[in-house]
């Protein structure tokens, strides 16, 4: 049953009562980034965003939309997959030992739809499997999330294409849909969960009556107006086909092998392993940490690195996302984000791409 929020000021002071730490967008350094809230006068009022393969930047909004901008330099993953985890450490003459701490029990608010399905592909990957990550899943276990409805795509989005949409699907506790009036801001919310039941039971709401329309309209509206788009087609397939297109050498002289695109990516989970000392030689640990593809060593096998070109790692990183994933977790890496484009710094666009190899098959 949906009910109508006025304000979202009771909605973060029930989870912090609820001994939640709330992370959500907030500005600061000329970006809409997520942080820790301690109230809800620190969410992005009247602020949005304009977006451009390589270009990202702040805009003034006519009015106090507070999720009227498409996804920040950052996501959800650094709170769920932290870029950075202690896995042992050890004094001399000791055992090593693991941290012995519980998860932290976050609120995610403002999740988007592309982000929620982003979750839920790490879920599958790092939760679930022959092999889970125990402490992935336990940080998950411990999250309460708050989505909102898109009701404003970027010139840089394309989930609808890449088989999501504005509307967020399973996953969350409670869902938003902002309304935005001449003078007011108004909050279409409906529980996902039991815990968003609950939770929803100690907000002072109101019926939402006709508002739930106008929720559903501006959502369904916002599926139309996608910054770009996937070419159609089997993409699987496709890549599958041109491991040997001329058109890997273009995109090599451009790319810098910078691994922003991977850093920046929801879905993106590879790490490595590194041993650390202290400079007295008492202390020891092991810590994991994310890594990229693009990076030469990453491919690296007794003797040397398999893949040594830029061609090669950006072949790699693109076929994995929207080909070879789907062997491995039965989907493609990509929610359509639009992160991968906004954030490379000689703006390349995975769109732009997948269409030129695709037209380089069609003339082929």
């Amino acid at each position: 049953m949906a009910a109508l929020l006025t304000s979202l000021d009771s909605l973060v002071a029930a989870l912090r009562a609820d001994r939640r730490q709330v992370i959500g967008p907030t500005v600061r350094d000329g970006a809409i980034v997520l942080a820790e809230l301690d109230s809800a006068r620190q969410l992005p009022y009247g602020w949005g965003v304009r977006v451009a393969p390589g270009g990202y930047r702040l805009r003034e909004r006519a009015d106090r939309a507070a999720f009227g901008h498409s996804a920040g330099p950052q996501s959800w993953k650094a709170y769920l997959h932290p870029p950075r985890t202690e896995l042992w450490s050890t004094r001399r003459g000791e055992s090593p030992a693991e941290p012995d701490e519980p998860p932290p029990r976050y609120a995610f608010l403002g999740v988007r739809p592309c982000d929620l399905r982003a979750i839920g592909v790490l879920d599958r990957v790092l939760g679930q499997g022959k092999y889970p990550s125990v402490r992935y899943a336990a940080r998950r276990a411990a999250t309460f999330i708050v989505a909102v409805n898109c009701t404003e795509p970027g010139e840089a989005c394309f989930c609808v294409s890449a088989g999501g949409g504005p509307k967020a699907a399973a996953g969350y506790d409670l869902v938003l849909t902002e309304l935005i009036g001449a003078d007011t801001v108004r909050y279409v919310v409906e529980a996902g969960s039991e815990k968003g039941e609950r939770l929803l039971s100690t907000l002072d709401t109101y019926p939402a009556d006709a508002a739930t329309a106008e929720a559903s309209a501006a959502v369904d509206a916002a599926a139309g107006r996608m910054g770009r788009a996937l070419p159609p087609g089997d993409l699987r397939a496709l890549i599958a086909e041109k491991r040997d297109a001329a058109h890997w050498d273009d995109v090599a002289s451009r790319c810098l092998s910078c691994a922003n695109c991977t850093m920046v990516c929801p879905t993106c989970f590879c790490t490595t392993v590194e041993d650390t000392t202290d400079l007295t030689g008492e202390v020891a640990g092991r810590w994991q940490r994310w890594d990229s593809c693009f990076d030469p060593d990453f491919s690296y096998l007794h003797g040397g690195a398999v893949r040594t070109s830029t061609r090669s790692r950006y072949r790699q990183w693109l076929s994995h996302k929207v080909g070879t994933w789907h062997d491995q977790f039965g989907e493609a890496g990509c929610v359509g984000c639009g992160r991968c484009v906004a954030w490379c710094p000689v703006g390349i666009d995975l769109t732009a791409e997948l269409a030129a190899l695709a037209s380089e098959e069609t003339a082929s």
